[in-house]
């Protein structure tokens, strides 16, 4: 019998790899947060935190922020990505799409949100953003059947009004130089960041996690660039001091927090993702507090406690042991961690 050439073992193990998914990302679970996500995420979550401190000391309009943020961070990303294309060939076509999709959801999220901040203020604009805890459970379940369990739907109520607290809304109400505006924003906001969350989680499913999430950072810097020049502000030489924080911006956020979400949300259901993404105004406030000095109230510490609590109370069952791939792959529509094919 002939031996297979290496050539040809590549392509085999390629086509696999396309034909079987969901099998490629538990092969590469091999240690640390990846054998158990839900820390991964909730890591992601308390880096990304950073990004609100880091730029509101760099003081700088939308589109400069959220260009540089992104620029900034693919170097980096890119040498990631390189040893698993080496190792398992690029993304197909459809792949592509779908990280690119994920990249403008991503920008235009955001645009909106940094400016809804002057608009309306940062505790509501971080309130309604996060609506997302119960978008992207319903979009899994609108597009993909993945069932939302009755404990969560339960703790929703819970959570918002836990959300509601540690924004400060209840005490200063919106406090921006538009409210009107700024509200519609926040909301425009919170839906591209629940396509952006649908869409990142969904795409890991694939595997190929860091080439598909360079993607995701190009595309959002591209449309930063056109979108800052035509509406949002841009300055490409914004000075040493921005661009500094800016760098600090892209570490925490870009390349450390939401890489951790791309890699450990597509193994977990999507209402935990989007739960333990709450940790993200939880760890604002306490950054706020060390690093600017702010002073939590009685009612935020109240709605960090509130959040930390429910959001415990209605995941703690639900989290995957070792990470296994949470995949809407039954024929009813039903998560599964199985490794059968889908899309």
């Amino acid at each position: 019998m002939p031996r297979p050439t290496r050539r040809g073992a590549t392509a085999a193990a390629r086509a696999d790899r396309r034909t079987s998914p969901a099998r490629s990302v538990t092969a590469r679970q091999g240690s640390g947060l990846l054998r158990h996500p839900a820390w991964g995420m909730a890591g992601g979550a308390l880096c990304v935190s950073a990004s609100a401190v880091l730029l509101g000391l760099a003081r700088t309009d939308p589109g400069t922020a959220s260009f540089y943020r992104c620029v900034l961070a693919l170097p980096a990303l890119v040498a990631l990505a390189l040893p698993e294309r080496r190792r398992q060939g690029p993304p197909s076509r459809g792949q592509h799409g779908l990280a690119l999709l994920a990249g403008a959801a991503f920008a235009w999220d955001m645009l909106l949100w940094t400016q809804a901040i002057a608009e309306v203020g940062a505790g509501l604009s971080t309130v309604l953003v996060n609506v997302q805890v119960v978008l992207v459970p319903l979009l899994a379940w609108a597009v993909d059947r993945e069932p939302v369990p009755r404990s969560f739907l339960l703790w929703v109520p819970v959570i918002l009004l836990g959300v509601v607290l540690t924004g400060g809304v209840v005490e200063g109400g919106a406090s921006g130089s538009d409210p009107q505006a700024g509200t519609i924003h926040a909301v425009l906001a919170a839906v591209c960041y629940s396509v952006f969350l649908f869409l990142l989680r969904r795409g890991g499913h694939g595997g190929l996690v860091r080439q598909r999430y360079v993607l995701v950072i190009a595309c959002a810097a591209l449309v930063s660039l056109l979108a800052g020049g035509f509406s949002y502000g841009l300055d490409l030489a914004p000075g040493w001091k921005v661009m500094g924080w800016l760098l600090a911006v892209a570490v925490s956020s870009q390349v450390v927090g939401w890489l951790l979400v791309a890699s450990t949300s597509p193994m977990l259901s999507s209402h935990v993702g989007a739960v333990l993404l709450l940790l993200t105004p939880v760890g604002a406030v306490a950054l706020g507090a060390v690093v600017l000095g702010e002073r939590p109230t009685v009612l935020q510490l109240a709605g960090c406690v509130l959040i930390l609590v429910s959001a415990y109370c209605a995941t703690a069952r639900e989290i995957r042991p070792r990470g296994r791939p949470v995949r809407p792959d039954s024929a009813d529509g039903s998560a599964s961690g199985s490794e059968e094919t889908s899309d």
